[in-house]
């Protein structure tokens, strides 16, 4: 990659090895984690950091140009000044616009009767002088004359939350500097309730701040003893309800407080049941339930606040139909769902009847967008597909036409018949269906000879669905292919198809990323070693296992903020989230099977001496959710063990967390640093 470039640094080895299971586990690189987390002050692990940092730096500049012409390429296609599309709540408009060259937007409203914009949040003067910004809540108070919100000015995902008036513009009032999550008013606009985050980064109780009161003496409303479970607070659309939602990855639990009595003790909806989920929104007097009680792909059911735990099934669950969500209108119980793996929106009369809204495409993704009011006069969807860029629609209640009011602008110029989009079926080794959306330019090869670069999350029951992308061009026009595998993992298929990957199915997942990359180097669409792979987080884990297994079919790794140290993870209960997700990955601390399955596949503990791909990683410092020294170790033992000449770089983001860098376009930059590691490791 650069002959000039020095030798890569070689973090020390320290001895230290452990015993569980009866299996010995040794972990040279275990100095990595300061002991003082989530303060990283060790100078020793600072040190490495910043060497890696500096290697990583010295091998990308000499494709400095290349970094900056597709940097430039992507920026181009950002409407500088984009807007969203006004949307009516009460007495007012609200809307979100950027600055052209702003990184950050500011938010607005405007009375529906007319008059002046007024400015409710300027994000770049509120980021001015900040590495990292990102904002949480933005809630305004239902008499629309106050405001709450929050930002975290480091990727640590703790939240300051303050209270603004609307009609100064000045905070006057803050909360909490330790929230997470959203907020919900009480009806009085008087009261505020909020989650906060214990040093674990754990949203374990929600609380009520009566304004004008000190913080201090704020009451709890609920605390959550099981250090698995995470609190959120929300309200209900019809607003009579704050909601206090507590679970884990498999198990909920809901207790509502009257917004107009929001001291009042929380009603219990239903006692949580092991591997039992349920939402709630309320209508006409009624409460409106999702739950898999007695059907994986989830049922509708309706109670009685008086008696909140007795249900009565509205909807079925089906085998076809995947219900993903339920939201209570004034007109309609509108469902979003999953058929085949593609999105589709139900609206159901409240005196049964049901109609689907009909999308223009075969391939698509669609979904309810911001719909504040109880009562709008239409929904509001968003809709796009591997070749339709992002587009807002105002669907009437009565009719289901659709009306366009926006279409994602590239002002550079976009030519979507340049562009040819497929959902292609792959058979994996246990028979299993994994579909599979591909999308290339016209003329694209079907010999095997072209590049590809395939994409998958695979965890947490979390769909990537086939949209569309304006960065993704600057492969697309350099001649290459782009796919996102639907692997089990994802509920892309349906709730069980979340299932076939999840704990002791995990090795479906992995399974099914190589089988998919197989199944389209069949069909031509590439070869072996002509395939670039990206996965971020859980699918950074997945990147580490298929290295490990299949690396011969890989011309480059892209893994960002991987979970790749999980056996470790997994047996550190006093780490942030760890408790939370044993219910996705298996518990080894009391479970020997699922200590010997989470060891089978454990990307750092299976490193193993042979030839690997170019692969480039990447951390974020204060990244909650994977920590920094996951990926620093599994990148330490690849350059002691592997066998190969290529380049392998870290890139840990010593200001920013689990989402990299904050602003549209720092986040850019850091795409088209990761899109010319693979072009010139696959030129």
């Amino acid at each position: 990659m650069n002959e000039t470039l020095p030798p890569p640094p070689i973090a020390q080895t320290q001895a230290f090895t452990y015993e569980r299971h009866g299996v010995t586990i040794d972990d040279p690189w275990a100095w990595l984690k300061d002991p003082a987390y989530p303060n990283v002050t060790d100078e020793s692990v600072l040190e490495y950091l910043r060497a890696e940092n500096s290697y990583f730096e010295g091998a990308m500049a000499p494709h400095g140009p290349l970094i900056d012409t597709i940097f430039e390429e992507m920026k181009a296609r950002v409407k500088q000044d984009d807007a969203s599309v006004p949307q009516k709540d009460g007495d007012w408009l609200y809307w979100w616009a950027y600055e052209t060259g702003g990184q950050y937007p500011k938010h607005w409203r405007r009375s529906v009767t007319g008059g002046a914009d007024e400015l409710l949040l300027d994000e770049p003067a509120e980021a001015a002088g900040k590495d990292y910004f990102r904002v949480g809540a933005v809630a305004v108070s239902p008499d629309g004359r106050l405001m709450a919100w929050s930002a975290d000015d480091n990727g640590a995902e703790r939240y300051v939350l303050r209270i603004r008036d609307l009609a100064t513009g000045e905070d006057i009032e803050t909360v909490s500097p330790v929230t997470n999550g959203g907020v919900a008013w009480s009806a009085g606009s008087d009261a505020i309730a909020y989650t906060e985050v214990n040093d674990n980064w754990r949203s374990y109780r929600a609380l009520l701040h009566r304004l004008g009161t000190d913080p201090g003496s704020d009451a709890v409303l609920y605390e959550e003893a099981d250090e698995g479970f995470r609190v959120a607070v929300g309200g209900t659309r019809d607003q009579q309800w704050i909601e206090i939602a507590t679970g884990d990855n498999q198990t909920s639990e809901v207790r509502l407080i009257p917004a107009a009595d929001p001291h009042a003790a929380p009603i219990l909806v239903s006692p949580r049941q092991v591997k039992r989920q349920y939402s709630v929104d309320s209508a006409h007097g009624s409460l409106w339930i999702l739950t898999n009680d007695t059907h994986v792909n989830f049922r509708v059911a309706r109670a009685d606040p008086a008696n909140p735990g007795m249900w009565d099934e509205v909807v079925a669950g089906s085998d076809h139909v995947y219900l993903t969500g339920i939201a209570a209108f004034d007109r309609h119980l509108m469902m979003a769902a999953r058929v085949d793996g593609l999105d589709q929106i139900i609206l159901r009369d409240w005196d049964g009847g049901s109609r689907q809204v009909a999308f223009p495409e075969a391939s698509y993704s669609a979904a309810a967008s911001n719909n504040p009011e109880f009562a709008p006069a239409a929904y509001r969807l968003s809709y796009s597909s591997m070749v339709t860029p992002l587009t807002v629609f105002d669907c009437d209640p009565e009719t289901l036409a659709l009306t366009t009011l926006k279409v994602q602008e590239v002002p550079s110029g976009y030519d979507g018949s340049r562009y040819a989009t497929e959902r292609v079926t792959v058979t994996a080794r246990d028979g299993a269906h994994l579909p599979v959306s591909i999308v290339y330019p016209v003329g694209f090869p079907k010999d095997g000879s072209g590049k590809l670069f395939l994409y998958a999350y695979g965890a947490y029951g979390h769909a990537i669905p086939p949209s569309f992308s304006a960065a993704r061009l600057s492969l697309l026009d350099r001649g290459w292919a782009f796919a996102i595998a639907h692997i089990r993992g994802g509920d892309d298929l349906g709730y069980d198809w979340y299932l076939q990957g999840k704990a002791e199915a995990r090795w479906n997942t992995f399974h099914d990323f190589a089988d998919a990359a197989k199944g389209l180097i069949a069909a031509g669409f590439s070869s072996a070693g002509n395939i670039a792979i990206n996965g971020g987080s859980a699918g950074g884990e997945l990147m580490g296992v298929v290295a490990n297994t299949d690396p011969e079919l890989w011309g480059a790794v892209v893994a960002d903020v991987p979970f790749v140290d999980v056996l470790n993870t997994m047996l550190d209960a006093e780490l942030p989230l760890t408790p939370g997700e044993w219910p996705e990955w298996g518990n080894p601390i009391t479970d020997k099977a699922a200590f010997d399955l989470i060891r089978s596949y454990s990307p750092y503990d299976n490193v193993a001496v042979k030839a690997y791909p170019p692969m480039l990683i990447t951390g974020g410092l204060n990244d909650p959710r994977v920590t920094y020294w996951e990926p620093a170790k599994w990148a330490a033992r690849l350059r002691a063990t592997k066998t190969d000449d290529n380049i392998l770089l870290l890139k840990i983001n010593m200001g920013a967390g689990h989402g990299g860098k904050s602003g549209r376009f720092e986040a850019l930059h850091e795409r088209a640093e990761a899109f010319a590691f693979v072009l010139t490791q696959m030129a």
